[in-house]
């Protein structure tokens, strides 16, 4: 009667220690069922679920690896697997998986204790974990430094708006920011990038900024600041904002792009997407003069903005065309989708403000970032404690992937 065995070798890592495991086992003709294997710290961990010809063909195998692996300095485990119990095994392949990605300057025991806690009350368990942020050095850390772990979970949460929540109070007590994902394909295979600007992309509001110019800052700030908070109706904020800006010279505005500050990460962000082949956007219902600027110095593949009309060097107070608010932003996100042949599963939408979230709802991954309360707590994933390229995490990209200085 044929037996079901869990291998276990344990023991310091070096090159050919699996090939000469997989000779042995090899010379007695198993089959492998399931393998795994982890090495950190140069410590490696491999197990092995094989199927033998029965207890004649076990005890001869068993003795096999065991002379192998103490020929390697390593130590072997074999644990007897029934048959019901590896049935059950194999029905639990269908359930369904999910990717819980924590994100924090520095990765703490703390972190550690509360994501797991969090998992095991919702009755999931954890399949694997790995880092994928680079190898932590002991000195001069940078101060802008990124830490990130990913937990792939097997089961169905017992409430999935209850963890999101609990995801959420676990970014405001201990500092971090946790992602929930389902694991599919479409996580796999994201095509297209859509980008707020003004305090995404870049660090600032565009139009505060000329209102300084203008000297109308105080004016200006106080109004944007209460329809990003959602308190005012995006488009009637925008033209009385605009039109506090009649009379101001043009030539700012070349000065006010050439002074703008790209958002931590924004750089590496995109010039990690190019090599990966997604297709980038700019949505924006700021002004298309900074959006085209951003377009050149990052490459961005579409811009759609509001056009600041200039009539004799001076600005009119208007804007020409549709205003770009949160409903054209969905629906342009759509037609790029579209244009690209993209399904919206595809798409991701990054924004921190109330108008960026009709675009954040339809988008398959929506990211409210460094956003506002209202903002964060209807968005599907929030990243408030890294940079932008933390975008890449969520995608599964580990920092060793690609290496682009």
């Amino acid at each position: 009667m044929r037996e079901i065995l869990l291998v276990s070798i344990s023991g310091p890592d070096r090159p050919g220690i699996s090939a000469a495991l997989t000779s042995a086992l090899a010379a007695h003709q198993v089959n492998i069922l399931d393998v795994s294997q982890a090495v950190i710290h140069d410590q490696l961990s491999l197990g092995l679920v094989i199927e033998t010809g029965g207890e004649d063909d076990s005890a001869r195998l068993m003795r096999a690896v065991l002379f192998q692996a103490h020929a390697l300095g390593l130590q072997a485990r074999f644990t007897p697997i029934s048959a019901d119990s590896y049935n059950q095994w194999v029905a639990g392949n269908g359930r369904s998986r999910y990717i819980l990605t924590l994100l924090a300057r520095k990765v703490t025991a703390e972190h550690l204790a509360a994501i797991t806690a969090l998992i095991a009350d919702q009755g999931l368990n954890i399949d694997g974990l790995q880092r994928l942020s680079g190898r932590v050095p002991l000195e001069g850390e940078a101060a802008q430094s990124k830490a990130c772990v990913e937990f792939s979970v097997r089961g169905e949460p017992r409430d999935v708006q209850a963890m999101r929540v609990a995801c959420m109070s676990l970014t405001s007590e201990l500092g971090i920011d946790v992602a929930f994902q389902k694991d599919n394909a479409f996580r796999r295979n994201r095509r297209l990038v859509c980008f707020d600007m003004d305090s995404t992309l870049i660090e600032h509001e565009v139009i505060d900024e000329l209102a300084k110019a203008a000297g109308v800052g105080e004016q200006v700030a106080a109004i944007t600041e209460r329809a990003m908070q959602g308190e005012l109706d995006f488009t009637q904020s925008f033209e009385a904002r605009v039109a506090l800006l009649k009379g101001l010279d043009a030539s700012v505005l070349e000065g006010i792009a050439q002074s703008l500050k790209l958002t931590e990460g924004a750089e590496h962000l995109m010039r990690t997407l190019k090599v990966l082949g997604y297709k980038t956007a700019i949505l924006s219902g700021g002004f298309t003069y900074f959006g085209e600027h951003l377009q050149r110095r990052l490459g961005i593949d579409y811009v759609h903005a509001n056009a600041l009309e200039v009539v004799d060097g001076k600005v009119t107070g208007r804007v020409t065309g549709r205003v770009v608010d949160g409903q054209r932003k969905a629906e342009l996100l759509r037609e790029i989708a579209a244009s690209e042949g993209v399904n919206l599963e595809q798409v991701i939408a990054v924004g921190d403000g109330a108008n960026d979230l009709p675009m954040l709802s339809i988008a398959g991954l929506g990211i409210a970032f460094r956003a506002k309360p209202l903002v964060r707590a209807n968005a599907k994933q929030a990243i408030s404690t890294l940079g932008l390229d933390a975008i890449l995490y969520l995608l599964g990209v580990r920092d060793r992937d690609i290496e682009l200085g």
